[in-house]
């Protein structure tokens, strides 16, 4: 299965994004052997930055860094793709700035919504940084009436146990991009938090 091929944007209709940077992953992936969704925040301003992309994209070594210190040695997307876990974003174009509003988040929700719906066999969710926990919330609110990871700090929820629709769900931080790279104690807890969802703890 190709997910570009189940999941489109027909009419963008956010306008704090970049539509030329709209990207859904365009892989081949056997949608019954993944158990864990990694959803991340948006595609990078850079195409070759992309967790998918040729050669060695930022996105990827950071991502592969996070996993390394979870103790899941890991050195292609290939391996992490192997290992259940299939890599993508809450939004599905760039950003314009440092953040993305809610509008945007809520309306791109349901084309990640359409995403998870294509992995029957998920068993739990990592969510990495505020725009996934967002985007989960707004497809916990469609799906049940109630967000499924409460307001507040991350790092004073992520250690209690959260479940949508039985699965388990693991806020954590953001594992791409220079900000991983330079916030030390962050780089700590999302291994905590990938060590988990590897386990199902």
């Amino acid at each position: 299965m190709n997910v570009s091929n189940h999941v489109t944007c027909t009419d963008f209709p956010c306008t704090d994004i970049v539509t030329n940077r709209y990207t859904i992953p365009s892989i081949e992936v056997d949608p019954a052997k993944v158990e864990i969704l990694m959803i991340s925040e948006a595609p990078p301003q850079n195409a070759d930055d992309y967790f998918y992309a040729s050669d060695d994209p930022f996105y990827l070594q950071t991502t592969l860094q996070a996993f390394d210190q979870a103790g899941a040695p890991v050195s292609s997307i290939e391996d992490i793709l192997n290992l259940g876990i299939y890599v993508t974003t809450a939004v599905k174009c760039g950003k314009t700035g440092y953040s993305i509003s809610s509008k945007t988040i809520k309306n791109c929700s349901k084309l990640l919504e359409k995403e998870i719906d294509l992995f029957p066999n998920v068993k739990a969710f990592l969510l990495m940084g505020d725009v996934a926990i967002k985007a989960m919330n707004y497809i916990a609110k469609r799906q049940t009436g109630e967000r499924v990871i409460p307001s507040g700090s991350t790092y004073k929820i992520r250690k209690n146990k959260y479940f949508y629709k039985g699965l388990r769900v693991f806020p954590s931080y953001l594992q791409t991009g220079k900000s991983f790279l330079i916030e030390k104690s962050k780089q700590k807890m999302i291994a905590e938090d990938i060590k988990a969802a590897l386990q199902r703890e």
